[in-house]
């Protein structure tokens, strides 16, 4: 083998070594990330039921929601709802394989009301935040 081809495969192998150690740094944050599920703001509540968790977030009078499921990979029937006061719920249903949502309503000061489901589980939180 010429000088010039072990170059090259030392040159390959530093690259798939340095996108592995890239990768590995990355996880953590996508783990946040998906439980985020693309709301913003802080989250102010988690709603734990026995297959999954609703993560209720809020930023600027919007309250934003996620169902979260404890067991993810397998497609399953999942749902989240957010509903504000006086207003009809806003709601994300179907066949998931790690969360529904996010589903976002402008609540400003009133009280909200979130269920989420996972596989025929689920939770209901009642009024709150008001």
């Amino acid at each position: 083998m010429d000088s010039g081809a072990i170059r090259r495969r030392l040159a390959l192998g530093a690259a798939v070594l340095a996108a592995s150690g890239a990768l590995a740094l990355a996880v953590p944050g996508s783990a946040q990330a998906a439980t985020a599920g693309g709301c913003g703001g802080r989250e102010v509540r988690t709603l734990p039921f026995s297959t999954g968790t609703v993560h209720v977030y809020k930023r600027d009078g919007y309250v934003c929601a996620v169902t979260v499921t404890h067991k993810p990979g397998a497609r399953r029937q999942m749902s989240v709802s957010v509903q504000a006061r006086g207003n009809r719920p806003v709601v994300d249903k179907g066949q998931y394989r790690l969360l529904a949502g996010p589903v976002t309503v402008h609540a400003g000061q009133r009280c909200v009301w979130l269920k989420g489901s996972v596989d025929g589980r689920s939770v209901s939180s009642g009024w709150i935040l008001c």
